[in-house]
């Protein structure tokens, strides 16, 4: 029986966007958890590894509720942006964002906490900013740690089934990904299609791992 390409496409598509978005919003992030003194940046952490301990359901469960029209958030962005977030793509990419940030901020955070202090110290000598300093000294010898957070990111939106079935639902062309196809394949016996499902997702899974650790065995020798 041949398989319909759309949901491993809309996968791909999805965990492209997420991963890009993230990388936007976790290399700040990661730099001012990283370098701050803030005293309350325990709770800002804890905040962002919220989604490694919780089950994808349970946070799943609290965005349906936040991104409901009937919230105060959901209808806002309903009057306002005219955007609703529950069962649409749009709402999967927000909810795939919170749900993999740990993924992305975590291997950042660990790189630049590893960089000697001696070169931040050294930049600001030469009269460089603390922003500066980041991105110029500091960020590009964080190759690996980058490439292992794009890549943990990428991975996690591809295996994402109960944050997605809670906020997405199963719609065709719009929020049935590759991991909601195989559920939907299993519930109607057709253990081909799932299977060929599957395949594919650990292929890509294993080949994904596969390049990122070759690439940083060469970046570190």
């Amino acid at each position: 029986m041949p398989i319909d390409w759309e949901p491993i496409w809309l996968t791909l598509r999805l965990a492209s966007i997420t991963t890009i978005l993230l990388l936007l919003i976790g290399i700040p992030l990661a730099g001012w958890l990283a370098l701050s003194r803030f005293r309350l940046k325990a709770v800002v952490e804890a905040l962002v590894s919220l989604p490694i301990v919780l089950p994808p359901s349970v946070v799943g469960f609290y965005l349906l509720l936040a991104f409901s029209p009937t919230s105060g958030l959901g209808a806002w962005l309903l009057r306002t942006f005219d955007v609703q977030l529950v069962f649409s793509f749009p709402g999967l990419v927000v909810a795939s964002i919170l749900y993999s940030l740990p993924f992305m901020v975590h291997p950042i955070q660990a790189g630049l906490e590893n960089l000697p202090v001696s070169w931040r110290e050294a930049s600001y000598t030469l009269g460089q900013s603390p922003v500066r300093t980041f991105w110029r000294v500091l960020l590009p010898n964080c190759k690996p740690a980058l490439l292992t957070g794009i890549v943990l990111s990428f991975a996690h939106t591809i295996g994402e089934f109960g944050l997605v079935l809670m906020i997405g639902g199963n719609l065709p062309g719009q929020t049935r990904v590759a991991s909601i196809a195989i559920y939907d394949e299993v519930e109607q016996l057709h253990f081909e299609t799932a299977h060929t499902y599957a395949a594919l997702l650990l292929g890509l899974s294993f080949v994904i791992l596969l390049l990122v650790y070759a690439i940083n065995k060469r970046v570190t020798i």
